[in-house]
């Protein structure tokens, strides 16, 4: 899944070990969402959007999961 998640970051002078801080996770974590090895929990994906002040849809692409 594609993110603005590195894009939001580099906006806020973040590392990924800080926003990994702020939000609960470690960097691994923020790096591999980053590079859509792993999908964030709806939770995760919640305070990522909420830190940055934005929607979930603004901040992760849902265009390319699939409708059941």
């Amino acid at each position: 899944m594609k993110t603005r998640i590195a894009e939001l970051r580099k906006q806020h002078k973040l590392s990924q070990e800080e926003l990994g801080l702020i939000v609960g996770v470690t960097r691994q974590t923020i790096t591999s969402i980053e590079t859509g090895k792993y999908t964030a929990s709806l939770v995760l994906a919640y305070k990522i959007a909420q830190y940055f002040g934005l929607t979930i849809e603004e901040v992760f692409d849902f265009s390319e999961v699939e409708e059941m």
